[in-house]
């Protein structure tokens, strides 16, 4: 076998090439381009007595895809995704002068998976499918986060000059009626020239079909009721920053229902959906993203257990002499962990076993949140135990009553 180390840059990557002993076969720096892949190939290749020998070549690589993780992954290479912090502490072991280079870190990288592999896992051999699901789902999420920090500066800028707009539309200034409304009368001063028919009709292009007289007398009567001002100058200028914040909150809810469309359609292809989608509490889009993060690699994970503390849900334990404490997981995939958490809020209302395990830990003086996140556990076991079974969820199963376990 050969050891390879990659240190990947955004316009290069440097190499190194090990021996089972350790002995340096070579080195090279690489440009991030299909000529500088084809360089790694060669490299590597001096080295293998067989042109079939590819899976005697494992790679360490601070990276679990991208283009070089995908060509690396398709030569047959065993590919190793290592985490920046434990290849950093690997270095600290053999060097402690503090001493750093990509040079060195590609070798670091080989080192580490010549003699540490068995503590770090290959990358995944997830499907395209679910690959794709999970690119849809973050782009998804992040564009959700981008509008809330767009709401976020809409309400600071409302508070210092319209506060009739904050109490007419209350928290949610994403939603239809605020964005039409304040695209037409982005100042108190327009706002009270509006008449019901003009409030209507805005009311009608942001998408609002039901109630339409009742809602526009609403906040046709906020918004003429008397309110501080700010001086009319002053006042036209924040109008103008919130026409531009609304029309870019307007474009990302497009898109946002558009990347929805499209992540709805890439998980209802994937043969889990519907395993995953008979969780209590578990939507499409919610569905989507535990799927995609948790990946569809039938080996990554070898128990339960893997699964949750991949998750993040599964507590941590810290024992030195008598002293023992058992702590949140805080080093976790944070999207997945943030997903199983909302999951397991919405599964109080439709499982009845989930509710009873809830109160059970309230019962016990856990918070609300130590609670929820403990349910989530059992839930990412219950998701696993259907997934390696290719069944869907009983709820009968899931959460045996005393009287079922005594029958």
């Amino acid at each position: 076998m050969i050891f390879v180390g990659v240190d990947w840059a955004e316009a290069h990557h440097d190499v190194c090439v090990l021996d089972v002993e350790g002995k340096v076969l070579g080195r090279k720096r690489v440009a991030d381009n299909f000529v500088g892949l084809g360089e790694l190939h060669a490299l590597v290749a001096q080295h293998l007595v067989d042109d079939d020998d590819a899976d005697q070549v494992v790679v360490g690589i601070e990276k679990d895809r991208g283009l070089i993780v995908t060509a690396l992954i398709a030569a047959g290479y065993q590919v190793y995704g290592i985490n920046p912090m434990a290849s950093a502490r690997y270095r600290e072991r053999h060097h402690t002068s503090g001493a750093k280079s990509d040079p060195g870190d590609a070798k670091v990288l080989a080192d580490l998976v010549r003699t540490d592999r068995q503590n770090h896992r290959p990358v995944a051999g997830d499907s395209a499918l679910v690959n794709a699901v999970q690119v849809l789902a973050r782009a998804h999420q992040n564009i959700i986060w981008n509008r809330q920090r767009q709401v976020n500066a809409l309400r600071s800028a409302l508070k210092d000059y319209y506060p009739g707009a904050l109490e007419a539309f209350g928290t949610d200034l994403s939603h239809m009626d605020a964005v039409a409304v304040l695209g037409v009368a982005p100042t108190p001063a327009l706002g009270r020239t509006l008449s019901r028919a003009k409030i209507v009709s805005a009311l009608k292009r942001g998408g609002r079909q039901r109630k339409l007289d009742e809602r526009a007398a609403t906040i046709q009567e906020v918004l003429r009721r008397e309110q501080l001002r700010q001086p009319p100058l002053l006042e036209d200028a924040y109008g103008k920053v919130t026409s531009s914040i609304v029309r870019t909150i307007a474009a990302m809810t497009t898109e946002i229902n558009e990347l929805e469309g499209a992540l709805s359609m890439g998980f209802e292809q994937h043969p889990s959906a519907k395993i995953v989608r008979s969780l209590p509490g578990m939507g499409t889009v919610l569905g989507a993203r535990v799927l995609g993060e948790f990946g569809d690699d039938p080996n990554r994970y070898c128990d339960a257990q893997s699964r949750k503390n991949y998750a993040g849900t599964s507590p941590v334990t810290r024992a030195s002499g008598k002293s023992r404490v058992v702590l949140a997981r805080h080093s976790r995939n944070r999207r997945l962990a943030d997903a199983l958490d909302r999951m397991a809020f919405c599964s109080l209302i439709a499982s009845p076993g989930a509710r009873r395990y809830y109160d059970e830990m309230r019962a016990r003086e856990k918070s609300h949140q130590k609670a929820v996140r403990q349910l989530a556990n059992r839930w990412v076991g219950i998701l696993h135990t259907c997934l390696e079974r290719g069944c869907l969820y009983d709820e009968e199963i899931a959460w045996p009553t005393s009287k079922d376990i005594a029958a």
